[in-house]
Formats: structure tokens, sequence, C-alpha cells
């Protein structure tokens, strides 16, 4: 298990808890954004969990032209730093381009690299000289030895403020698969690897253009990446996944969050204990 970031605001660090990136997918509204934080940190004080809260402030990969892609860039930045200022909590969120790396990091604590952009150079080098975390996701399609490259690209950039993100590998055209053999391969490169647990269970390019997902089986994949120690866990979630404006097909029912990470919780105390 490798250390938790240094973030100013993320609390409960030395509670031998895992860390925990979870919210909704997009940026929806203030009422949404406050209703999931607020149920968040009251969870995450409860079971000592440190915790950063996650929403993109746009969603760039779209399967179709006619999907949500979000309330407007400027509006939903502000509305996550004023999540990260009432709450006190760090948040994270994606970018898509060097361009918006500046600009998002005047809002959240961490920048997030999404799975099909993890090899853009020009990227990487634009998060890492913001100085801020940059959590990068592995690519659907990339083993994860070549995560070391990644991480190399941002600490040749002066950046060793890293996280890396296992969220599942291309299974057939339709599917996605977790293999844990990566975890602890991609753990040797002494950086915190979280698990994204929603987002391995999506089911892609389904003939309606909306992605789908096994949101009953986010337990399962949960309870496996705690067991095999992943240093923290990333979960999409909504008050009503059914309502949600992206990725609605895999995330998990807010009313559901306490009883999982309960069970989590202590599932990491028998971990340590081994």
């Amino acid at each position: 298990m490798n250390k938790l970031p240094s973030l100013d605001k993320l609390k409960h660090t030395s509670s031998g808890n895992f860390l925990l990136l979870a919210g909704p997918c997009v940026v929806e509204s203030e009422k949404n954004l406050f209703e999931i934080a607020e149920k968040m940190v009251s969870l995450t004080e409860k079971y000592k969990i440190p915790y950063i809260f996650k929403a993109s402030y746009k969603k760039a990969n779209r399967s179709r032209i006619d999907s949500f892609t979000g309330i407007g860039n400027e509006e939903a930045l502000k509305l996550l730093g004023k999540v990260a200022s009432h709450f006190n909590i760090p948040v994270v969120t994606d970018i898509h381009t060097a361009e918006e790396a500046e600009i998002a990091a005047q809002y959240v604590d961490v920048l997030q690299i999404p799975a099909f952009l993890c090899r853009q150079t020009d990227l990487l080098i634009a998060a890492a000289k913001t100085g801020k975390y940059v959590n990068v996701k592995k690519g659907q399609f990339l083993a994860p030895s070549g995560m070391k490259f990644v991480i190399d690209k941002l600490r040749e950039s002066g950046n060793e403020n890293i996280m890396i993100t296992e969220r599942g590998t291309t299974f057939g055209y339709t599917d996605l698969v977790v293999d844990f053999r990566g975890i602890p391969e991609m753990a040797e490169y002494g950086k915190p690897v979280i698990l994204d647990i929603t987002h391995s269970l999506q089911q892609p390019n389904q003939s309606s253009g909306v992605t789908g997902g096994r949101p009953d089986l986010i337990e399962t994949i949960a309870r496996a990446g705690i067991s095999v120690g992943i240093d923290g866990i990333f979960i999409e979630t909504h008050p009503e996944p059914a309502k949600a404006l992206s990725d609605g097909a895999n995330m998990l029912s807010l009313n559901k969050m306490d009883a999982l990470l309960n069970n989590l919780v202590q599932l990491r105390q028998v971990v340590l204990n081994l």
C-alpha cells in the first residue's frame, strides 16, 4: 500500500482506511452537487475515510451528439470550487485538453486524465505543470506496465503528485474486465493506485448509443479491490441514478453508500491485520 496524497483538506489520512473518490458523473446543478457532497461528507466522517469529492465539469467523451455534456464550463467549475470551500474537502475533476489544465486548476485540488487520453503527452505535461495532484486513469487498451511511462512523463515535467487508476480493460466490443494482477504491478511504481469500480462495470458500445452497466456488481468489485490492497476506490453515485444526466446505468444509488462503506471499512481492517 502506498502513501495517500498530501492534500491540505484531506482528512483521516492516519485512519488506515482506503482513499475514496466519489460523487456524480457530471455537474448537473448546485442542488444535486450539494446533496451528494453533504451525504458523502457525513458518511466519510462517520467511517473516518479520507475523501475527495468527484464530478466532471463537462463530459467530452459521449457516444451520441445529443448526449448531455454539461451546464457550462465556467458555471460548473465555480460550483466545484463552492463545494470545496463550503465542505472544506478536496475536489477532483476531469480535463480533456492542455488548455483546460490551468483553468480547472484554479478551482479544484486534483486534475484527472480520462482513460482514453492517458497517453496524450501535451495533456499530461500541462496537468503536471500546474503543480496539482494528477490522477491518470489507465486506458482500457493499456497494459498495467504501460502506466510506468505515464508516470515518467509527469515526473519529467516536474510533478511527483501522482495517482493512477484502474478502470477495467476492454473485453470484446461491449464489456470490460478487471485484471487484479495489475494492481500490485502498478503499486510498484510507488504512487497510490485507485480502483474505479463503477466505470469498470460499464458496458460500452450498446446499440442504443447509451453505455450500459452492472451496478449490481459494485460491491463485488469493491470487495475484491480492498482484498488485494488497493490504496483507494472511485465510485460514481447519484440520488436517482435512473434520472442522472450521464452514466446513470453504472452508478450506485446514494442511499446504498452507507451499507457499502460499512462493509468495505470492515474488510479493510481484516486486510490490514493479515
